[in-house]
C-alpha cells in the first residue's frame, strides 16, 4: 500500500499516519521531517523533493504531510489519499492543545534539527501554527473537494474522513481488510 495522509495542521495527520502505518507494517514518512532543517530552515524545493523521492521509493508506506507542491511527486504512485478533513473548531482546538504542549515540554519536533516550538513563536508570530491553521482551513478544504473531482487523480482512492469517530471506524475497516475482508471507504460517512 501507499498512502498519503492529508489535512489542515492540527487535523491529527501525525498520529493517524504513525497508526496506520503501524497497524498495516509498513514505513511511515513525515514530510515535515523531509522538509525542516535545523533552526527552522526550510529546504529548497530541488533538495526537498530529492528527499521525497528518495523515502517514496519503497514498497510500501504512509506518507503524513500536504506541501501541495509536491503533489506530482507523492500521488503518481499514491493508492490512496486519506483526508483528515474534521471541523474548524476540532482542528484549531487540536493544533492549539499541541502547540500549547510542544511549547511547555519544549521537545525537539524532528530528531538533529533543534527545532522546538515556544510560546512565542507558537502563538504570538506569523509562523504561528495557530495562525497558519486559521489561513489555510479552508483553501485547504476547497482544494481537497476539487482534487476529489480531478481526472488527474483518478488512479488514487480518495477518502474523506469527517471524525475522529470516523476514522476509528476506518482504522477497524483497514484491519477487517488487512485480514482478507473487503475495505469499503468507511463507508463515506459526514458525522461529526
Amino acid at each position: 500500500m501507499k498512502i498519503n495522509v492529508v489535512g489542515t495542521s492540527g487535523s491529527g495527520k501525525s498520529t493517524f499516519s504513525r497508526r496506520l502505518a503501524a497497524q498495516l507494517a509498513i514505513p511511515y514518512i513525515e514530510m515535515d521531517a523531509l522538509f525542516w532543517q535545523p533552526n527552522w530552515t526550510p529546504s529548497s524545493d530541488a533538495a526537498f523533493f530529492a528527499r521525497l523521492e528518495q523515502a517514496l521509493a519503497q514498497a510500501h508506506w504512509v506518507l503524513d504531510g500536504n506541501y501541495h507542491r509536491s503533489c506530482g511527486i507523492k500521488w503518481r504512485q499514491a493508492q490512496m489519499i486519506v483526508w483528515l478533513d474534521y471541523s474548524l473548531t476540532r482542528t484549531l482546538w487540536q493544533a492549539t492543545a499541541r502547540a500549547w504542549r510542544r511549547s511547555w515540554r519544549q521537545q525537539e519536533i524532528w530528531p538533529a534539527t533543534g527545532n522546538r516550538e515556544s510560546l512565542r513563536r507558537s502563538f504570538l508570530s506569523r509562523e504561528s501554527v495557530v495562525l497558519w491553521t486559521l489561513k489555510t482551513y479552508r483553501s485547504n478544504r476547497r482544494r481537497y473537494l476539487a482534487i476529489q473531482q480531478d481526472p488527474h487523480y483518478r488512479h488514487v482512492q480518495f477518502v474523506p474522513l469527517r471524525s475522529p469517530r470516523h476514522a476509528e471506524r476506518f482504522l477497524s475497516q483497514l484491519t477487517a481488510s488487512v485480514s482478507g475482508q473487503p475495505l469499503s471507504a468507511a463507508g463515506g460517512e459526514t458525522d461529526q
